[in-house]
């Protein structure tokens, strides 16, 4: 198994999000800690992390065969959104296709939206250009406007899309709008941690369910917020040796090979049936 330092909490929102969402969005404590236990979080871990997601509205305690949780009612649309930002195009963005600017003025007695503009922008993979100036590759619009008005933000913020226009060099500019070595520390960390899954699996002409879910939930959990720090800059754009080529190849093999084994254990466990079944 590789080793992750994902806490509980963002191991259980994956279980969530790549398996539980599938099988009807409902699984009980019982089997919940069943799951957590093959990831080497014992019970006691999983209670304070569901307390704390409880409290937090991203769990909703709900009896049926037994005590379980299912997902708050208002994270479907951002689990969703995770999906299409992780499981979506790897490609860079295009150059030609421009830029969204999110421009920002929040009032000194509201200064706490402000903050939380910042950290959500940062968190999409908007670039900071200047106090109150925020660009992103122009695709990043959709997911943009729809955060903005889910937080309840978008009266604070005008969007636009455009081309830049002058004066300084553009691939320039760019290094200093993004903190690329951060960036690519991330990718790095990812790389060396599961290069190695990536290789031993493929001298295994077959997995074991329950190491598939064991290896692909902390791998999951490590790319997810990844796809959010990297916007996916045009390659013009970026340093000559961008380690993220190589980290996505390692994430797409890895998917392509661990997902489907991972929910077969799933539905082992807990019975549960998939959605489409």
């Amino acid at each position: 198994m590789s080793e992750s330092t994902a806490r509980p909490s963002s191991l259980i929102n994956t279980v969530y999000g790549e398996f539980v969402r599938r099988l009807g969005g409902w699984i009980s404590i019982a089997d919940l800690i069943g799951l957590m236990a093959e990831l080497d979080v014992d019970g006691p871990a999983v209670r304070s992390a569901i307390s704390r997601l409880k409290k937090g509205g991203t769990l909703v305690q709900e009896r049926r065969t037994g005590t379980g949780y299912r997902l708050g009612p208002d994270l479907g649309p951002v689990f969703d959104e995770g999906d299409r930002r992780i499981f979506g195009s790897l490609e860079p963005a295009a150059l030609e296709d421009g830029w969204v600017i999110a421009v920002f003025s929040v009032p000194e007695s509201e200064r706490a939206h402000r903050h939380q503009l910042r950290s959500r922008l940062t968190w999409l993979g908007f670039g900071n250009a200047s106090p109150g100036v925020w660009l992103a590759p122009a695709r990043l619009l959709p997911d943009a406007r729809r955060l903005l008005q889910r937080l309840g933000l978008a009266e604070y913020v005008h969007l636009f899309t455009s081309d830049y226009a002058g004066f300084a060099d553009l691939k320039e500019a760019v290094s200093s709008w993004w903190d690329f070595a951060a960036i690519e520390a991330q990718y790095a960390a990812f790389t060396d941690t599961y290069q190695p899954v990536a290789e031993e699996l493929r001298q295994e002409p077959r997995i074991d369910d329950v190491e598939a879910f064991r290896d692909y939930v902390p791998m999951l959990t490590d790319w997810r917020r990844l796809p959010y720090l990297d916007p996916g800059l045009p390659v013009e754009l970026l340093p000559d040796d961008w380690n993220a080529v190589e980290a996505r190849q390692i994430f797409v093999r890895l998917h392509t090979r661990l997902a489907e084994p991972s929910l077969r254990h799933v539905v082992k466990v807990t019975g549960l049936e998939p959605r489409n079944a």
